[in-house]
């Protein structure tokens, strides 16, 4: 795969998961849904932590602020070094398994970091209103927006039978984490990485199999 596919791939993504982004953000107030199938709905939430919602300032002893933006510096340098990956395996013609891999992980972590970096200072607050783009009062700065996710796959949403011991009445659901296309580039990505590893890394298997 050459430079070009690879560029393609990339935009591709951030199209789709910017548009997507803007798009809820534009018209959804935060915490609003739609059912798409009884399995599957749109639900606008932001996201100021890393995977998970995880904050900073839930290990570490600092606050929210300067949490996130260590968070936001930690994913710059993430970009420029999976970029860098990016260029040296194409540049080295490395397997098309591999450069499709890390060029979905860039695309993902790229849309993320645009989210953090810019949307707090071209929206305004999404709570109990829809936002504005490019807002003459943005809810935050530069270094300080938040992810935009939205897709949801609750597949199973049930209540555990009384019988059950700890969690008997207690509603269940399966899958409970809200991401966005980004999110699924990254994921994609790191699946192919692990499931087609040995196309991706041919010689490293090679050595590994004379080992």
């Amino acid at each position: 795969m050459n430079l070009k596919k690879s560029l393609l791939i990339i935009v591709l993504v951030l199209v789709i998961d910017q548009v997507s982004k803007i798009y809820v953000k534009t018209n959804f107030i935060l915490g609003e849904s739609v059912d798409v199938l009884s399995w599957f709905k749109i639900l606008f939430i932001e996201n100021e932590g890393a995977a998970w919602g995880t904050k900073l300032s839930d290990i570490l002893p600092i606050s929210e602020s300067v949490g996130k933006l260590v968070l936001t510096i930690f994913r710059l340098f993430a970009i420029l070094g999976i970029g860098y990956w990016l260029w040296d395996i194409i540049k080295k013609q490395s397997p098309k398994t591999l450069i499709l891999a890390v060029s979905l992980i860039f695309a993902g972590a790229l849309g993320n970091i645009i989210d953090s970096v810019f949307y707090g200072m071209i929206f305004d607050h999404s709570n109990n209103q829809v936002a504005t783009l490019f807002s003459s009062e943005p809810y935050g700065q530069m270094f300080y927006g938040k992810v935009v996710d939205m897709l949801y796959f609750p597949m199973v949403d049930a209540t555990w039978p009384d019988w059950v011991p700890s969690v008997g009445g207690n509603r269940f659901r399966f899958f409970e984490p809200v991401f966005n296309i980004a999110d699924t580039a990254i994921s994609t990505g790191v699946g192919i990485l692990i499931v087609f590893n040995k196309k991706a890394f041919p010689k490293r298997s090679k050595e590994t199999a004379k080992d």
